[in-house]
């Protein structure tokens, strides 16, 4: 954050640059050479930096990938909590998705990221253990959101909630990544969806 609260300083922007490099070179060799025979040393090298430099920024080869999934967690909850009082749970956790969605980058960029990570175990492993935390940030406002007249909503049922819609946005994740980004996964999600809730 700059001295204002809203323009970055120019530390965050020198920052910001090196985990793009680091990220984009990373990617390349992820494609050359595959994510398992690609290691830290060959990243930085290729980067231009030093393995301790790359480290201050990643601490893992796995976090190269998958390392802004904590924000985009966070930025889930956020837009899940924020939706209108008179909005379903479904919607709302709809809302937080498609923001996720539309933060990660271009739908190419998207596609690409998501495919490693889906067809990487290490990395689907990773993202799937991120993806619970997810889950439970979001169970309290979704617990909150299904209460009624008669008090609170018990926690497996906002549970399930919170799962099936997880669910839905794998699948359709995983046919977005077979149509090799030629379908709407937005569509795909309301297809899962509708098949799961009729």
């Amino acid at each position: 954050m700059g001295t204002s609260g809203t323009q970055p300083t120019l530390w965050d922007r020198s920052r910001q640059a090196v985990v793009a490099s680091i990220f984009d070179t990373a990617m390349r060799l992820f494609d050359e050479q595959g994510y398992e025979s690609t290691t830290i040393a060959q990243i930085a090298k290729e980067a231009g930096i030093s393995q301790r430099s790359l480290f201050r920024y990643f601490g893992t080869k796995e976090d190269i990938v998958c390392g802004e999934q904590d924000e985009l967690g966070e930025m889930l909850r956020t837009v899940v909590e924020s939706q209108p009082a008179g909005a379903t749970p479904w919607e709302a956790l709809r809302a937080g998705l498609l923001a996720i969605l539309e933060a990660h980058g271009t739908p190419e960029e998207v596609l690409r990221m998501t495919t490693l990570i889906f067809n990487t175990p290490s990395l689907r492993a990773r993202y799937t253990q991120k993806r619970w935390h997810w889950q439970e940030s979001v169970l309290p406002g979704i617990a909150a959101r299904m209460a009624g007249d008669d008090g609170p909503v018990p926690e497996v049922r906002a549970a399930a909630v919170v799962a099936t819609v997880f669910a839905c946005a794998d699948a359709a994740t995983e046919a977005w990544i077979r149509s090799a980004g030629r379908a709407d996964p937005a569509a795909l999600y309301d297809e899962a969806l509708a098949a799961v809730r009729s």
